[in-house]
């Protein structure tokens, strides 16, 4: 049986059983809600159905004009990051508010991406209803957005339990998408979608391009207009491509990776991370006119030692925190992208607001120049938190970060 009548087939199978799960109401709720948001009309259990037969992926897929115009369209973007990613949102925080989307739009940008956190706001058992209440603040958000001339990426974050135990949450992780792809199919093709930020883990390379290939297929089963945005595996990384394998017939995808390097600049005294990060004062570009010495904890790990010591010796030139890494890792995935046919999105890079900022600004107007030079869109990490190129708390820009970002004209 060719695709088309399978797809059809499967399509039609959905429908007369949502048509049937309509008439009872759903009951079953989790208990975190955003009190603020009007409660919409209760989303329909989804019924367990069979994983759709996967497209074969193509060697070699052909260059798809209408991803590659999708891509240049996302231009300039900005994460919306520790809101509705956060285990609740607020609790990091960051509430959205609607003053931000035109504020912006009027800044430069083009595009926001939207960190979520959907698995806290789902059933943990079939069929995995999201809870309404949450469904309706992502409307919310992107309406705004899509109502801003901005362009909406979606996508789904911090699904940790995942990251632990991929096949155990497999058929979670498809049956959510498969609510949130039905609920925005009819959306304008500004929204897109981003199945999952940062594999890692247990969600290694193997494992994620099954799960991938799975969900693309039960995508593309449900909606082919909307762009599909995928990553590698190695928290998406320029490394996690090299094992990444294109689901599909490579069609209306944009292959995304993140940019964080020199960690231990750009993490440098990140609370959530590790000794190895403790550091403070590293610059960017280095070498620093006296040497710096790791804090112990740090210099414990031989590889943190050996990158400080080519930190303080090596040239402008030669230097672990210099432009020429950047403009290698850059190079390689490029060429990746280009020997298969497919566009390419910078979805994060920021530095922590414990570098100081000059370098800060430095090291974005570097990664930022490297980027569009070589005709890739991006978004920066983030709005208004500890990477934030606005201060919610004066109410203005962070004026160097963003004219690193959306230069004076």
């Amino acid at each position: 049986m060719n695709m088309m009548r399978l797809n059809a087939l499967w399509v039609l199978s959905r429908l007369l059983l949502l048509s049937a799960g309509l008439l009872l109401l759903v009951g079953c709720r989790p208990a975190s809600t955003i009190s603020t948001t009007p409660t919409p009309t209760p989303w329909p259990t989804m019924t367990p159905r069979p994983t759709p037969t996967r497209i074969q992926p193509t060697a070699t897929p052909v260059r798809d004009a209408q991803a590659f115009a999708q891509a240049e369209r996302l231009g300039r973007g900005v994460n919306l990051g520790n809101a509705l990613e956060a285990p609740a949102e607020g609790e990091w925080g960051m509430v959205l508010e609607e003053e931000f989307f035109p504020l912006i739009r009027a800044a430069g940008f083009d595009t926001i991406r939207v960190p979520i956190r959907w698995s806290t706001h789902a059933m943990t058992e079939t069929p995995y209803t999201i809870d309404p209440e949450f469904f309706a603040r992502v409307d919310w958000v992107i309406e705004n957005g899509l109502a801003n001339d901005l362009n909406v990426v979606i996508n789904m974050h911090h699904y940790e339990e995942i990251f632990a135990q991929p096949d155990a949450h497999r058929e979670r992780f498809i049956a959510l998408w498969e609510q949130i792809v039905t609920r925005y199919r009819e959306r304008p093709d500004s929204l897109y979608f981003e199945p999952l930020n940062e594999p890692h883990d247990a969600l290694d390379s193997a494992r994620w391009n099954s799960l991938m290939a799975d969900t693309v297929a039960m995508a593309r089963a449900l909606d082919t207009r909307h762009t599909l945005i995928l990553t590698g595996a190695e928290w998406g990384g320029i490394a996690g491509l090299r094992q990444m394998r294109i689901p599909g017939d490579g069609k209306n995808l944009i292959i995304t990776f993140h940019y964080y390097d020199p960690y231990l600049f750009t993490h440098q005294g990140a609370e959530w991370s590790g000794p190895e990060v403790g550091t403070l004062g590293v610059i960017w570009p280095g070498p620093p006119k006296t040497p710096l010495e790791p804090v112990p904890e740090a210099r414990a790990l031989a590889w943190v030692a050996t990158w400080f010591q080519q930190y303080n010796q090596a040239s402008a030139e030669r230097n672990p925190a210099g432009p020429a890494p950047i403009r290698a890792s850059f190079d390689e995935v490029v060429a990746w992208a280009e020997k298969r046919g497919l566009p390419l999105w910078l979805g994060e890079f920021g530095a922590y607001s414990k570098a100081d900022m000059q370098s800060r600004v430095n090291w974005t107007t570097f990664v930022r120049e490297e980027a569009e030079s070589r005709g890739i869109a991006w978004a920066y990490w983030e709005f208004g938190s500890g990477f934030g190129v606005y201060d919610r708390e004066a109410q203005r820009w962070n004026e160097g970060l963003l004219r690193a970002l959306i230069p004076s004209q």
